[in-house]
């Protein structure tokens, strides 16, 4: 059972893509379906519990699918569902941000 999330929609995001790996699991599956083994190979440091914690959340709230092949031996695929993949937008815009400060400055452009 997952805890309720917060009304406010900035929060509820953040319950939702808590800490850093949370915004870069889902910058690595934007690319595409992966394996445990791919996403956790793209994302070094991150713990192999970190990642299966992050990825149930997702499921959880239908960010993600987890896809099993019935192959030997067996594949296990997560790939962005299309609420997930809305969250493309959310990631450009923070990395278009990102951009826009210098090294070192956090000043607004122009101040």
């Amino acid at each position: 059972m997952t805890t309720p999330l917060p009304e406010c929609g900035v929060a509820r995001f953040l319950v939702l893509l808590d800490g850093p790996w949370a915004t870069l699991i889902v910058r690595e599956l934007l690319r595409g379906p992966h394996r445990f083994t791919e996403l956790r190979d793209a994302l070094p440091g991150i713990s192999p519990h970190t990642l299966t914690r992050r990825l149930r959340r997702f499921e959880a709230h239908h960010i993600v699918t987890r896809t099993m092949h019935a192959e030997i031996p067996p594949r296990v695929e997560y790939r962005l569902t299309p609420h997930g993949e809305r969250l493309r937008v959310v990631l450009e815009a923070m990395a278009s941000w990102a951009d826009s400060v210098a090294d070192g400055d956090t000043r607004p452009p122009g101040g």
